[in-house]
């Protein structure tokens, strides 16, 4: 296709599009500030005088320099526990160390003395899945009060609650897949099995301890008194009891020693050469936020956001006269081959078994699949009923769920009902899921809630007192689902890995789309196109 953009950046309509999204990007800006500075300046001051690097300083430090650092959730928390849990007290993220792609999980004992909530576990988690699934090896930094004493019943007995990392740890090794860690500073309880259970572990000097139990509970358990650095200091588990395998006289050095050993890892390199030379888009991503604007009710050409986030502005588009509320395209982004499907408009039967057919050819030939999600569901009604809305819609949600490429999504405005769903969103496990500071999630929109919860109540109601209370009901709904489904409610519950500039867009998808293509083996065994 011809790249060709019909906006005009002139108008009144862009002009106030891009001064919404601008406000958006603000507020996004000021929240992301609340996330990196941790504990606050008191307690990050406190962390330097005990000699102790700040968590993404030592993230620095071990990265590469110059090389990227795809963060995962850092807004995590957002909202919660009265904004006293930043990044919910645990950076995570994908860079590379020594030429190798490795997940970095980093907690931050200026947030609650490095403490695991609820939120805390869930990245924890997240973050494994994405290594296994990536063939990463882990590298943990270590500094870490263990599980927050008062949350104990969301963090501990449950699968996915704590346990399930030592688990993870555990399956990953078996696998081969490298678990280390360098300890900073306290490892207490469950914190102390992330070292334990790495396959190598260094410790650093006079600030890392682990131990199964602290002074107070050895005090309380066997009335023994005894110090922090006696009990479990780094001296004793390098030099006696073996739990760790290295001995750091800072934290420059114990990073130093890390990289070391990434080094020998014998680990296969990032850097793999595209199957095409990367080209950047004709047009400007800075105008996507003129584009889309801020109003999911305001249509727009999907189009337009393609051409500025592929290569060259290129899309081979498949069946582009035909269900035509789906875009179904193959291009490239940063050389990567991607096959995109993005809504533009609801999904009826024909764009629905558009989607499925398009998918089936993905899976043909070994292309990653891309969604892009600006959707309020399926086509209902009559009409729409009778048509087959039900099975052709199954047919679509069925390819995207069984296909054998890696997927990824993207919400770039409303993500709705069944739509969801048939746009892989989260409980179809895509292997990255990122949206946009306009994006919009929740069973349906505000207005159709409101509407459809005051119908139901209005048979009910009766008296004097039914229309006050159709009234607070309307509002106490859309008041619901007007929070409910804000992008920052969403990622402050990890419901996906981090809200992203439509600028940046373009470069997190390469990076994704490169670590797919080196860990993702050729999916084996037939792969049929029923034309739908």
């Amino acid at each position: 296709m011809n790249a060709v953009s019909r906006i005009k950046p002139q108008s009144d309509a862009f002009t106030r599009n891009t001064q919404h999204y601008a406000a958006l990007l603000t507020t996004l800006h000021e929240r992301m500030v609340w996330a990196v500075r941790g504990g606050g300046d008191k307690l990050m001051q406190r962390h330097i005088e005990r000699g102790k690097l700040p968590v993404r300083q030592r993230i620095d430090l071990l990265l590469d320099v110059g090389s990227p650092f795809l963060e995962i959730a850092p807004l995590a928390a957002w909202g919660l526990y009265d904004n006293e849990v930043p990044a919910a007290g645990i950076v995570t993220g994908i860079g590379l160390v020594e030429g190798v792609h490795c997940m970095i999980i980093a907690n931050d004992a200026t947030v609650k003395g490095g403490s695991f909530f609820r939120e805390t576990v869930r990245k924890h988690v997240r973050a494994q899945d994405i290594a296994l699934q990536n063939r990463l090896p882990c590298l943990y930094l270590v500094d870490c009060g263990g599980a927050y004493l008062p949350e104990q019943d969301l963090v501990f007995p449950d699968w996915g609650h704590f346990g399930t990392t030592f688990y993870n740890q555990c399956q990953m090794s078996a696998q081969g897949l490298p678990q280390l860690s360098a300890v900073f500073g306290g490892c207490t309880a469950g914190g102390a099995y992330i070292p334990a259970l790495s396959d190598e572990a260094i410790i650093v000097q006079g600030t890392g301890r682990i131990h199964l139990g602290g002074p107070p509970i050895v005090k309380a358990a066997i009335n023994e008194v005894v110090d922090g650095e006696t009990l479990g200091g780094a001296a004793m588990h390098t030099r006696i009891s073996g739990v760790t395998d290295y001995l750091a006289a800072d934290e420059r050095q114990a990073l130093a020693k890390l990289r070391q050993i990434v080094r020998n890892l014998n680990q296969p390199p990032a850097l793999a050469t595209p199957p095409r030379a990367s080209l950047p888009p004709r047009f400007d991503a800075t105008e996507i936020g003129g584009i889309v604007g801020g109003d999911l009710k305001q249509p727009y050409d999907v189009h337009e956001v393609l051409i500025r986030l592929v290569d060259d502005s290129e899309l081979q588009e498949f069946k582009p006269e035909y269900g035509v509320t789906l875009v179904c395209a193959v291009a490239h982004i940063h050389g990567q081959p991607v096959g995109i499907l993005a809504n533009n408009g609801v999904l009826f039967s024909e764009s629905s078994m558009k989607g499925a057919h398009f998918i089936e050819l993905c899976n043909q030939r070994n292309i990653p699949l891309l969604f892009l999600q600006n959707i309020t569901g399926f086509m209902v009604g009559t009409e729409a009923e009778r048509g087959g809305i039900a099975k052709h819609s199954a047919k679509l949600v069925y390819a995207m769920a069984t296909a054998r490429v890696p997927r990824l999504t993207v919400l770039i405005g409303g993500s709705y009902g069944a739509g969801n769903y048939g746009m892989c969103g989260r409980g179809f496990a895509p292997s990255f899921l990122f949206a946009w500071p306009n994006s919009r999630i929740a069973t349906m929109s505000p207005e159709v809630a409101t509407t459809v919860l005051t119908e139901l109540r209005k048979s009910s109601l009766k008296g004097a007192s039914a229309e006050a209370e159709m009234k607070d009901l309307a509002r106490e709904t859309t008041e619901q689902f007007t929070r409910q489904s804000d992008p920052y409610y969403a990622t402050a519950r990890l419901w996906d890995d981090g809200i992203i500039e439509p600028t940046q867009t373009r470069d997190v998808l390469g990076l994704c789309l490169q670590l797919l293509a080196r860990s993702t083996p050729r999916p084996s065994g037939p792969s049929p196109v029923f034309r739908m």
